[in-house]
């Protein structure tokens, strides 16, 4: 997967209590990760290429060239490609903006196509990603202003309105960042160490808020995230248990072993052969129906 974010920061003017947060560039490669997750703040998605699906906690969305996806703040999903079409696309990370539908539902995204209007929402969104990633004078000002206009532009080619959200209990922005940052590396070799140089804070003040904002450690959740995508790999490939722990940050397959049976109460191999004959029965099934 090729990725890169700019952290920002922004608080425009004309909308004084939002934040443009970060925005960042995604291209699908060989370690693409599908682990849902959420974030504290609203994602806008632009999928500038190829084929691919947003996964989500009730269901899936397929999405392609010029969709533009808006997922709502502390929503579970993830993305995924199509292997021989990339899914490419640019996200923004937007906080204290409320984006409203004449009829809302409650499914927690909204889904539109640009199709018609892709060389000007490019040319804002690879503009703002230009600036961010040089950082010359006065960038910040400038990524400001162009995230406005691009707003504009979004609620004049669809039926939505922007708002500012009402005022709610913020999630600690180090502790996201932190949360953000392991959700995207979470097979690399972290220590708490170096989440906290990430988070530019003292690893003792990390621990602690980020425990209070989620309920858990960051090393803890750092190996939930590792957990909950060896359970796919494991239900769905043959990879052995010492190429699982190697894929996914283990230091050893006795240790994912450990942590594997401490977390899902089995081991890898009992959990992988109950998956295995799960599929076998609906497969059986289901050849039972179509008999009968």
């Amino acid at each position: 997967m090729s990725s890169m974010m700019y952290e920002l920061g922004l608080e425009p003017e004309a909308l004084r209590s939002s934040r443009l947060q970060y925005i960042s560039n995604a291209k699908f490669g060989q370690d693409w990760h599908t682990t849902l997750h959420t974030h504290a703040c609203t994602e806008i998605f632009y999928c500038v290429s190829g084929v691919g699906r947003f996964i989500l906690k009730d269901g899936e969305q397929p999405v392609g060239s010029d969709d533009l996806l808006i997922v709502e703040a502390n929503f579970e999903h993830t993305e995924d490609s199509v292997a021989s079409n990339p899914l490419e696309y640019i996200v923004l990370g937007v906080d204290g903006l409320d984006f409203r539908l004449p009829r809302q539902d409650s499914r927690g995204y909204a889904l539109f196509n640009f199709r018609e209007h892709r060389s000007e929402m490019l040319f804002y969104l690879r503009k703002l990603l230009a600036e961010a990633e040089a950082r010359p004078p006065q960038y910040e000002f400038v990524c400001g202003r162009l995230f406005e206009v691009f707003l504009a532009m979004l609620t004049r080619h669809t039926q939505l309105s922007v708002q500012i959200a009402p005022p709610v209990k913020r999630r600690n922005r180090e502790c996201a960042a932190v949360r953000r940052y392991i959700d995207e590396h979470f097979a690399e070799p972290l220590t708490l160490d170096a989440l906290a140089e990430i988070a530019h804070v003292n690893k003792y003040y990390l621990v602690h808020t980020f425990s209070r904002e989620y309920g858990v450690t960051p090393i803890n959740y750092l190996l939930l995230c590792r957990i909950r995508e060896s359970k796919h790999l494991l239900s769905n490939t043959d990879l052995s248990l010492s190429q699982i722990a190697q894929v996914h940050g283990f230091s050893s397959p006795s240790y994912f072993s450990q942590s594997f049976r401490r977390l899902e109460g089995i081991s890898p191999m009992e959990y992988r052969k109950q998956k295995r004959a799960e599929r076998e029965d609906g497969a059986d099934e289901s050849d039972r129906r179509d008999r009968g």
